[in-house]
């Protein structure tokens, strides 16, 4: 694993330690399962913003899923996720019952989705739907839990927040949904915030605006933060460590702005060349660049690189054997031709 921020360097140990997380998914009646995170390990210190980044399928809504406790009845999950709550003894999260979820899952961990109006009742006043978070784990009177709601929304930059706490959704425009979203994770000051692509559906400007909100209320409430995302240019300049995914794996993982300067993995130099306003982008004869082929189920099941089909750097070796991680100082790589 990546070594710990100086930052956070009083920590004793992670407030997440992810080891040889793997997971699949159960197929058609008699198939095999299908593998989709394959030994996954990472390590998350309190305080910090964990960027992770990869395409469509490389894993990160699985990652967070099982985070969360929250994986379809019909997968398998092993290895270990091991959550390290304040002033209690550390718990696996692959082995905790719902009944104990129910006292994690939204108040020491959180999670900010996609599309927040689709997670949010239509037919219930937002401020009321806060404080629903508030009453399911923090012993309040009603007033007390209006209070707090109405400070959160505060805090996360609402001019009008007695109309925001009386809107329904659908009178809500989708960036005053967002800041909502925002508002309702972090409202019982959770250890830990997942934020799954939270700005996809937003413009340029409106992400900008939310990243701001986003990163202030979690400095304010002191929360970890995973963000996930498939696009590296939002990770610069806001998250501490990026950790890149492909086909269910970590292949590269370190502080961003060393990523970005220099990948190592001649994926993250694919993504990194997609996406005009990330650093080190380039442009051919005025054409977007591309990483060519595509992920397939089979090469979850490769004995070589998962990657490999579609790297322009392959060799023999990569075909038949799985590159070991290497560790260089704080980073960490697998590839046999890295930094090539």
């Amino acid at each position: 694993m990546a070594t710990q921020p100086n930052i956070l360097a009083i920590s004793p140990a992670p407030l997440l330690q992810i080891r040889d997380l793997t997971v699949e998914y159960a197929a058609d009646s008699g198939r095999p399962l299908t593998p989709v995170l394959h030994k996954v390990g990472l390590d998350i210190w309190a305080g910090e913003t964990v960027g992770i980044l990869g395409e469509s399928g490389a894993g990160k809504s699985t990652l967070a899923s099982t985070i969360l406790g929250l994986l379809p009845a019909e997968s398998k999950a092993t290895g270990s996720i091991l959550f390290q709550r304040r002033g209690l003894p550390s718990q696996d999260l692959l082995r905790v019952d719902e009944a104990r979820w129910r006292t994690i899952r939204g108040a020491k961990i959180a999670m900010i989705f996609q599309e927040p109006g689709l997670c949010l009742n239509p037919v219930m006043r937002v401020g009321d739907q806060i404080a629903e978070v508030i009453r399911a784990h923090i012993p309040q009177t009603r007033e007390q839990r209006k209070q707090e709601c109405e400070a959160m929304l505060d805090e996360v930059g609402f001019l009008d927040v007695e109309r925001i706490y009386r809107a329904y959704p659908h009178q809500l425009s989708g960036g005053e949904l967002h800041r909502l979203a925002i508002a309702q994770a972090l409202v019982c000051r959770p250890e830990l915030v997942i934020a799954d692509e939270p700005t996809r559906a937003l413009d340029v400007t409106a992400q900008g605006e939310i990243l701001n909100v986003l990163r202030k209320t979690q400095r304010t409430v002191g929360s970890a933060l995973i963000f996930i995302t498939h696009n590296p240019a939002l990770l610069a300049g806001f998250a501490d460590r990026v950790v890149i995914m492909y086909g269910g794996r970590v292949v590269e993982e370190g502080p961003v702005a060393q990523v970005f300067r220099r990948p190592l993995h001649p994926y993250t130099k694919g993504l990194l060349q997609l996406f005009p306003s990330a650093p080190n982008a380039e442009f051919v004869h005025g054409r977007l660049p591309v990483i060519p082929g595509s992920f397939t189920d089979k090469d979850h099941r490769t004995s070589g690189c998962v990657f490999e089909p579609r790297c322009s750097a392959r060799t023999a070796i990569c075909r038949g054997e799985a590159p070991a991680e290497e560790m260089r100082d704080d980073r960490r790589v697998s590839c046999f031709h890295h930094g090539n």
